[in-house]
């Protein structure tokens, strides 16, 4: 049973180890590169948020449509008149009363005395007049309006004219719905939504930007573990060599072929290559570290990489060189400033319609109660009505000829550096094709010598085995060869991080849209 349960354990540990170690390649690196890195993820956070600028801005075209509702609580009686005009209302029919009873006194008072003045002129009139003052009929139609009352009539038509001048607004609702309609605001709508557009290819720039420079740091990480990787087992291979020398002296020095001073030297430069084979180990990991990191791997993550265990560093692509105008298009630095320098070219057009004059339709619906259309009725009553708004700027202080002027010096500003981004990236190009070409015959040239170094070395200890060559010999054979071959890696290694940069400088390495 302890058998059983130590080959179980035994397993485990090797499946868990199997999937500890991980297996890499470049491409895989990058992908995980561009998903760990946090500032690159911030960029593409960025261009989703223009892209709702660019929205927010096509907005302003369509029509404004608003509603609002309203409740008010009036604790104060209002009233459209005043006390005294109140009271004069509500009593109206007793004053006109008064007042008629008093006319018809003076009226026939000023009758009788009139009759009474043409008795002494015409008696005769004046018996006439008399006679007719005493008919019957007319005796009784004064008396029907002497003893006829109307004032209460009227005083209850002058309360319902009170009452109507004393509306009930307590409780006042109001609703409205309002549409506003943009016609011409100077073309500010139009450049608005433009800068809109290109702000949010410039983030998409910005983004582009930041992936070359996360693929360039992780292709310069991962060749960096090819190389140390490389000098690693050149070094194990280099040690493993001295200390079989080693072995070899020591029998000589035994049998009297070779002297002490032999095996110390050589056992001198053994301890060399173990120390330079620990410190490969250890910038192997410490490397390693480093693309974890980068590919946001826990720092303890044990990855092998796809290039890691090759004997020759692979030779890098090139892809053929282009045209400096197609560079320009592609590099976002470029695009960049190109793109800003067009936006501040739409902040003129901006800042130039402040000064323009402005059109817009307006229309609404109204609902209240009390409502409005029939006096203060309580009742739900609406209204709608329909415009034109123009507002025309006079004078402002030259505000906006102001922000027009400082819109055109920023644009120059942009144009201006655009043509120095140009100018250095002209340079930058050069100088890494150059480089490019100066690498290639580097690597020629270290292979050559490596290819003699490793012809020496076979000689030498070809000759050193059979006596015929001394230790000094075969140690500088060694080291030759030591020195060969790390300068062949060296310049691989070199190649590659070059063709990186070249494809960032070339604008060639960008996401694909």
């Amino acid at each position: 049973m302890r058998k059983i349960m130590t080959f179980l354990a035994a397993a485990s540990i090797a499946v868990t180890g199997a999937w500890a170690q991980r297996s890499l390649t470049l491409e895989e690196c990058r992908e995980m590169a561009t998903q760990a890195d946090r500032e690159l993820q911030q960029e593409k956070t960025k261009v989703e948020m223009a892209g709702y600028d660019r929205k927010i801005a096509l907005a302003n075209y369509f029509p404004n449509i608003s509603g609002t509702g309203t409740y008010l609580y009036n604790p104060n009686d209002i009233a459209l008149i005043s006390e005294a005009g109140s009271e004069a209302l509500r009593n109206v029919g007793t004053t006109i009363h008064g007042v008629s009873t008093e006319y018809q006194k003076k009226v026939m008072g000023d009758i009788t005395s009139y009759i009474q003045q043409l008795a002494a002129t015409d008696p005769a009139s004046a018996m006439k007049y008399m006679q007719l003052m005493q008919d019957p009929l007319l005796q009784t139609v004064l008396g029907s309006l002497s003893s006829t009352d109307m004032s209460a009539s009227i005083n209850a038509i002058g309360q319902d004219i009170d009452d109507a001048l004393h509306p009930d607004l307590e409780n006042i609702l109001v609703g409205s719905v309002t549409v506003q309609q943009p016609i011409f605001m100077g073309g500010k709508i139009v450049a608005a939504n433009r800068i809109a557009k290109l702000a949010e290819e410039l983030s998409q720039a910005r983004y582009d930007q930041r992936y070359q420079q996360t693929i360039v740091d992780v292709d310069q990480a991962y060749w960096q573990i090819v190389s140390i990787a490389a000098k690693k087992r050149l070094a194990e291979s280099y040690s493993d060599l001295l200390h079989q020398m080693e072995n070899d002296v020591e029998l000589a020095v035994k049998e009297g072929v070779s002297t002490e001073s032999d095996a110390l030297q050589i056992k001198v430069k053994a301890n060399e290559a173990d120390m330079l084979k620990t410190r490969s180990v250890n910038g192997l990991a410490l490397a390693k570290m480093l693309l974890c990191k980068r590919i946001g791997l826990p720092l303890d993550t044990e990855i092998t990489l796809a290039d890691e265990t090759l004997e020759t560093v692979p030779v890098a692509r090139i892809e053929s060189r282009k045209s400096l105008e197609d560079i320009y298009a592609d590099r976002p630095e470029t695009r960049s400033l190109e793109l800003a320098s067009r936006i501040y070219d739409k902040k003129v057009a901006v800042a130039r319609a402040d000064m323009l004059p402005k059109v817009a339709a307006m229309g609404g619906y109204m609902v209240s109660n009390p409502g409005l259309k029939n006096g203060f009725e309580k009742s739900w009553n609406g209204y709608w009505g329909v415009g034109v708004v123009v507002n025309v700027p006079i004078f402002h202080g030259f505000e906006a000829l102001n922000k027009t002027r400082k819109a055109k010096a920023e644009a120059t500003l942009y144009r201006s550096r655009l043509e120095d981004a140009k100018e250095m990236i002209n340079l930058q190009v050069t100088q890494l094709r150059k480089q490019e070409d100066e690498t290639l015959g580097k690597l020629s040239m270290a292979e050559s010598n490596l290819e003699s170094a490793e012809e020496n070395l076979r000689v030498a200890t070809i000759g050193f085995n059979e006596g015929v060559v001394n230790a000094n010999t075969a140690l500088g054979a060694q080291t030759a060869w030591l020195k060969a071959r790390s300068e062949y890696i060296d310049a691989g290694i070199e190649l590659q991080m070059l063709a990186s940069n070249l494809e960032m400088a070339e604008g060639n390495n960008i996401p694909v849209k």
